[in-house]
């Protein structure tokens, strides 16, 4: 079976090859560069709370020597007593606090918010408080766990619930015969098969995060968040989610997340995104689960609820699309019969159509989602062109069927399709399908030597011939 013609390329259509190609790649180095880079290479406080036990004027003038060296880095707020500045860390309050003394000034800090913090607060506090004769006694009231000693872990952890789900979406637009609900079944079973694997790792292989069945709920959240949205991305973006999804969950969820560098040493823009993005949220949960009694779940619990709502929104908006796409389709074409669209309508496939070998489908190669034999009268197989157009006309796939009269074929969106067998000196014939990944068709042909094409039989339901003699559409299979 030999493949579609080749034509030789015009400089625009290189042009355009090359920039299809190109694109994914482009989002991935302007992502490092002004994302990763533009967030990490340069750490500065913005208005840190500090906790004081001291007086309104002491804290007054403390917080004018601070602005003097770091314009905007720290916001002091004085309190009762060096026990309630302690209470403001540990409950989330204050990211620091500090009691002056003359002779024993003592800092309090929770290296569960950040090393990178923790040791910014040190040395501008110490810097702006040193006295001569007295130093600054730092005490460390939340450490981390004895298996993240930079408290950076979960990051990883993060990014193992976020890559391979994402993959598993790409993944489901080349898995032929499955479904739209089977598409959503393997994202959820495959999100809780991710998230366990992290939890098991981290909890219990590195102490890296807690022993708590919440830790194991947030990563599954996020899995769910990042895989429905960007599955519902699909019928709306096309070969372009993968751009999208890439941006948001993984370049610009990274930067913003706060696992490497703490939120409030981020640029402003990145600041914003924190309480927005599904992996920033994931973050701030894991550690309240972690070091703060789970005090503050209400947002990030909220947000990625959010976000997995959207993704199922974007999914039923979808397949309303395509539904309302077919039945344009349907009328636009055969009126005699209109077929109703299946309940279980899959999303777009990414590939382009293409012919494949019959027979010889290995493990980790495109299935094909069209399939089928031309043949004569006496069933002997022929040499036939296999042309797949769109109700349109616009050719979507041409190829030839092997010594054995057979052809094979598959990256066809879901939509009808005009198939048409030619072969020298026999007569023509045509089908109209509805093809979809979520059931591949077969569609053979017999060819006569002269006045009519007779249909061969299919195994698809949804199939149609189209008869040239009468003009009308007859339903086969």
């Amino acid at each position: 079976m030999a493949s579609a013609h080749a034509k030789r390329k015009r400089p625009g259509e290189i042009m355009r090859t090359l920039a299809m190609g190109l694109w994914l790649p482009a989002i991935f180095l302007a992502g490092l560069l002004f994302s990763f880079l533009l967030a990490f290479h340069n750490p500065t406080p913005h208005h840190i709370d500090v906790a004081v036990a001291a007086p309104p004027a002491t804290t007054a003038q403390l917080q004018h020597q601070l602005d003097t060296a770091l314009p905007g880095s720290f916001t002091l707020r004085p309190v009762d007593s060096a026990a309630e500045a302690r209470s403001a860390v540990l409950n989330q309050d204050a990211v620091a606090a500090f009691v002056p003394s003359p002779h024993h000034p003592q800092l309090y800090g929770a290296k569960a918010d950040g090393a990178a913090m923790e040791t910014i607060i040190r040395q501008a506090l110490t810097s702006a408080a040193q006295k001569p004769g007295a130093t600054v006694a730092f005490n460390e009231l939340v450490s981390t766990r004895p298996g993240d000693s930079l408290g950076i872990s979960p990051l990883y952890l993060l990014m193992g619930c976020t890559l391979p789900v994402y993959f598993l979406v790409v993944a489901m637009q080349r898995a032929v015969g499955f479904s739209r609900r089977a598409h959503v079944a393997t994202m959820v079973g495959g999100g809780a098969v991710v998230a366990l694997a992290c939890y098991l790792t981290g909890a219990y292989g590195m102490d890296a995060i807690p022993q708590h069945p919440l830790a194991l709920l947030y990563l599954f959240l996020l899995t769910q968040a990042v895989s429905l949205t960007s599955y519902g991305f699909v019928p709306f973006l096309g070969p372009f989610f993968p751009g999208a999804a890439v941006t948001l969950f993984i370049l610009l969820g990274v930067s913003s997340s706060g696992c490497s560098v703490p939120v409030d040493l981020l640029p402003g823009f990145f600041r914003f995104l924190h309480p927005i993005l599904p992996m920033g949220n994931a973050a701030d949960a894991l550690r309240d689960v972690s070091y703060f009694d789970s005090r503050l779940l209400g947002r990030p619990t909220a947000v990625l609820c959010a976000w997995i709502a959207a993704g199922a929104a974007l999914i039923v908006l979808g397949y309303l699309k395509q539904l309302r796409r077919l039945v344009r389709e349907a009328q636009a074409g055969i009126t005699e019969y209109v077929p109703v669209p299946p309940a279980e309508d899959p999303t777009v496939e990414l590939p382009e159509p293409v012919a494949l070998p019959p027979h010889r489908h290995h493990f980790g190669e495109q299935l094909p989602i069209l399939t089928g034999r031309v043949s004569g009268l006496a069933g002997e197989p022929l040499s036939a062109t296999i042309t797949v157009t769109d109700p349109h006309g616009r050719q979507l796939v041409r190829t030839r069927t092997d010594h054995n009269g057979e052809y094979a074929a598959t990256g066809f969106h879901d939509g009808f399709a005009i198939v048409v067998a030619g072969a020298p000196g026999r007569q023509p014939a045509a089908s109209r399908l509805l093809l979809s990944p979520a059931t591949p068709v077969n569609q053979d042909f017999i060819l006569t030597p002269g006045q009519q094409a007779v249909p061969g039989r299919t195994g698809s339901h949804r199939a149609t011939t189209i008869s040239h003699d009468r003009g009308a559409a007859v339903r086969t299979g």
